[in-house]
């Protein structure tokens, strides 16, 4: 969901400045030949917007603005804490998870490439990889991950995957049938928490291969 507009730049317009609502920023730039204005979400994110100029800002690339918006306010991630992810190549049909240390960026876990799977899958193993080997070292730090889809798979202890049975997925069909066992036999205290992509950026056990 975007965030509510509370502030209005104006880099080029009749005042340029920042103003507190569309009926004023309005009367800066309607008319106005080729004005230069955008909403922003909060006051400081707005000073810095202004404060660089029109086209440094919008030289920013996609990850620079989204880190451009954090304030005080914005909420972050809790540390020590297990952040989890899955590549899936859609040429290949291969998939590979990992589990990384949010606070040092260190791998704690790897598994993969597994042929003929899915994105989701391997956010579901990756999530139960996790949860499993914190059970081992009696730990309840929070596990992060960008999939909603995996948390329900988990919190139901059942990978509703659509994925079909090839002769190169057994194991990974294997992997999927121990990973829901372990969830039936098992419990845990550690947090499934979505990392918030809009604030913090990329989630930290990300491949980078977008």
């Amino acid at each position: 969901m975007a965030k509510k507009v509370t502030h209005y730049v104006v880099w080029k317009g009749l005042k340029p400045g920042i103003y507190e609502n569309w009926n004023d920023c309005e009367k800066q730039v309607k008319g106005f030949p080729e004005a230069k204005y955008k909403g922003f979400p909060s006051k400081i994110a707005a000073q810095r917007a202004f404060e660089m100029g029109y086209e440094a800002y919008k030289s920013l690339s996609k990850e620079e603005e989204v880190l451009f918006h954090v304030d005080e306010n914005t909420p972050k991630p809790i540390f020590p804490s297990l952040a989890v992810d899955a590549a899936w190549n859609s040429v290949t049909l291969e998939m590979e998870y990992q589990g990384v240390d949010c606070q040092t960026g260190e791998q704690v876990f790897h598994q993969g490439p597994f042929p003929d799977a899915t994105n989701n899958v391997g956010e579901f193993l990756a999530i139960v990889h996790g949860l499993a080997l914190l059970k081992t070292k009696d730990s309840e730090i929070p596990i992060y991950t960008d999939s909603l889809t995996a948390i329900s798979w988990v919190r139901a202890k059942q990978a509703r995957t659509k994925l079909k049975r090839t002769e190169r997925n057994k194991i990974l069909f294997e992997l999927i049938q121990r990973a829901e066992k372990w969830l039936r036999e098992n419990a845990w205290k550690n947090p499934l928490l979505k990392w918030e992509t809009q604030y913090w950026g990329e989630i930290p056990a990300d491949f980078g291969r977008k």
